[in-house]
């Protein structure tokens, strides 16, 4: 990576057939330094069309390849990335288009900031980034790191680059600091998000130079590694609880307790030493040895005071400083191998949709597709513009949760808006007025998918895809079972094509695939909590997996 930096940074001139960066010709840019600007001022035109290649500007000097993979991580699969450091810029390649334009939209509504600083994102004049993995294997090596763990596997060992970088791990032990603690960061939401990448054997957490910081032990160095290269410098939580990750001098974590500050796996028997302090002295004098090598990050807002749209005190939605409930979706996500967005959540839960094929929608269609992402609580259809509505989700997290993955999609022929609205709540009619059934209170559905504490549906939060994951399909009754072939026509009489079906191995759950993201959509909002007879009602949602 540092070589392709120079290069370009420099202006060393190459021949294009060397540093053939784009498939486009002949557009191709070149590492000569007065071509790029060029092109790049080109790329300043906001008409450009849609490309899955995005152009990623004013990112800040210190910004890791990790931090910039993560802004299109909650959006879909990132396939290529392009450092440009020497001028503060980087291409990011998603797998397909739709991803790509679904967070071109989420983020011209909400301004994307990376290490507090503001950036700007817009699509590409090229549809492809051909990078000469020479220059660029840092970045490639990242990527495959962050892309295989995405996907649920591991790195492969056959790739000398990823070797190479996995193999600097110096110790199983990270050293975790969080920034910009807005929520409170418990040592289960640690454990949940770091297990992703191995197993996590002990965890101390503590305060020093008034930060929360942890020690977290994997079982293998080469899983610490994994971990930095996904997690550092991503937020836990919407624009905040910053992680900011290195390896530790420690290399064995000697742990007394089991409580809410220091945990063991592999002693489940260890007392809870109410009072006691977590770590004994021999630990501690280790730890003032063991000093960050990041510190704190420069840009850093100190604290969060009215400004950007965060409350001026820490009035959390629910009592006792407990998390929201999509917060702990957000950590769940995280675990995944995607990451809360930075932005800004805002105090208000109330989302306004937009350009709705009126013909079609309903408040229970928009309940279904939105409860996705959060539990909804009302939804209006505007009397007087049936084309928008205003959802009003449990909390800020939820809306702009819902927001970054709807926004931009296309719902029965139209792609539809979703930005935050002003509104506080979503009103009920009066008593006795009639309202045409525009508007709807769910506020005690038994469909909301996130009111029970550590649902898998916290696990399970992706973004549109052509493949849907369907569960508590009846099977193994006294009666007739449903068979794939009753799954294939149900679904296409939603009004589309499957062009593909697996069972999981029980039969109970299967994959569906639907030709188009929008097909699946629709499929989703009509067959959510269809009834299959013998008390079972099929549960829908989208999938990260294909067929």
């Amino acid at each position: 990576m540092d070589g392709i930096v120079s290069d370009v940074a420099g202006g060393v001139k190459r021949g294009s057939d060397e540093l053939n960066l784009y498939s486009t010709s002949p557009n191709s840019v070149t590492a000569n330094g007065n071509d790029t600007s060029k092109k790049l001022r080109v790329e300043d035109r906001m008409e450009s069309p849609p490309s899955r290649v995005l152009h990623i500007r004013k990112l800040p000097s210190e910004v890791s390849e990790t931090e910039v993979i993560a802004l299109g991580l909650p959006f879909g699969k990132v396939t290529n990335i392009l450092m440009l450091k020497g001028k503060n810029q980087a291409f990011l390649e998603l797998g397909t288009e739709e991803a790509a334009v679904t967070m071109v939209n989420y983020y011209m509504a909400v301004i994307p900031q990376v290490r507090n600083v503001p950036v700007f994102i817009q699509f590409s004049n090229h549809k492809e980034l051909k990078t000469d993995s020479a220059l660029n294997q840092r970045a490639q090596a990242v990527l495959q790191a962050v892309s295989a763990v995405q996907d649920g596997g591991s790195p492969n060992s056959d790739n000398t680059a990823l070797d190479s970088v996995l193999a600097q791990a110096p110790s199983p032990v990270l050293r975790i600091i969080i920034d910009n603690m807005f929520y409170p960061v418990t040592l289960d939401v640690l454990q949940q998000i770091f297990s992703k990448f191995g197993t996590v054997m002990k965890i101390i957490t503590f305060t020093k130079n008034n930060q929360f910081q942890a020690l977290l032990q994997f079982s293998e160095p080469v899983n610490a590694q994994q971990a930095r290269l996904s997690l550092d410098g991503q937020n836990i939580y919407n624009s905040c609880c910053t992680l900011r990750i290195d390896f530790s001098k420690l290399i064995n974590l000697n742990v007394k307790y089991n409580n809410d500050k220091s945990r063991d796996y592999t002693r489940p028997e260890l007392p809870a030493g109410d009072g006691q302090p977590a770590v004994d002295p021999a630990m501690a004098a280790a730890l003032n040895k063991d000093s960050s090598l990041l510190g704190t990050p420069s840009g850093m807002v100190s604290a969060y005071s009215g400004a950007g749209g965060f409350p001026s005190s820490l009035s959390l939605s629910q009592g006792g400083g407990a998390i929201s409930p999509l917060s702990a979706a957000a950590a769940a996500a995280a675990a995944a191998g995607r990451v809360a967005l930075s932005g800004h959540s805002g105090c208000s839960g109330v989302l306004l949709v937009s350009n709705l094929n009126e013909e079609m929608i309903t408040p229970q269609s928009l309940f279904t597709l939105f409860g996705v992402y959060g539990d909804a609580q009302r939804v209006k259809i505007l009397y007087n513009k049936k084309d928008s509505a205003l959802i009003q989700m449990s909390d800020g997290n939820q809306a702009q949760l819902a927001m970054s993955h709807l926004n931009g999609q296309k719902m029965y022929g139209k792609i539809i808006r979703v930005t935050l609205s002003k509104h506080q709540t979503v009103q009920l009619p009066r008593e006795g007025l009639d309202d045409q059934g525009l508007t709807k209170d769910f506020t005690n559905s038994p469909l909301h998918r996130f009111k029970k504490p550590g649902s898998k549906n916290f696990q399970n939060i992706f973004p549109p895809s052509a493949t849907l994951h369907l569960s508590n399909v009846p099977f193994g009754l006294d009666r007739e079972d449903v068979t794939e072939e009753d799954l294939r026509l149900l679904f296409s009489n939603a009004g589309g094509t499957v062009k593909a079906f697996k069972f999981f191995q029980d039969h109970k759950m299967a994959l569906l695939q639907m030709s188009t993201v929008e097909e699946a959509i629709q499929a989703l909002m009509d067959l959510h909590n269809y009834d299959m007879g013998r008390n079972h009602h099929l549960k829908v949602s989208f999938s990260k997996s294909t067929i």
